[in-house]
């Protein structure tokens, strides 16, 4: 019982970390506060059948975003702005997750694109 609630939660927390890392990626070059941050991955993970607390969510974010921005080359760096980060260009990693998140990105708009354009299906009479 224990140990799977705890593979539950520390599931959740690699969610948490791949939604923050999404939203850094698309807040590109000029980055993005600590409280936005918060506030999406809030958004995406509450819902009716698994309520969270806003301000536990807030308090991992600000510690993933600390934690992650200690170094030079860390996968995140602060920007010269009090409580904004972003993507730490000069990381390969950083890179690499901008290329991702870029993929996923075209290959949703394609799928979305397939899905809106009508197809005629109606048959030929002649």
């Amino acid at each position: 019982m224990f140990s799977s609630l705890f593979f539950i939660s520390i599931s959740i927390l690699n969610n948490y970390d791949n939604e923050i890392l999404k939203v850094l990626t698309e807040a590109g070059s000029a980055g993005i506060s600590v409280q936005k941050v918060s506030r999406h991955v809030f958004n995406a993970f509450n819902s009716f059948f698994n309520p969270v607390q806003y301000q536990d969510v807030h308090d991992y974010v600000l510690q993933y975003l600390q934690r992650n921005s200690k170094s030079a080359i860390s996968l995140i760096t602060r920007t010269d702005t009090r409580g904004v980060y972003k993507l730490n260009l000069d990381n390969q990693e950083s890179r690499q997750l901008m290329l991702q998140f870029a993929e996923d990105r075209t290959a949703d708009d394609a799928d979305e694109a397939s899905e809106s354009t009508p197809i005629d299906l109606s048959l030929s009479l002649f």
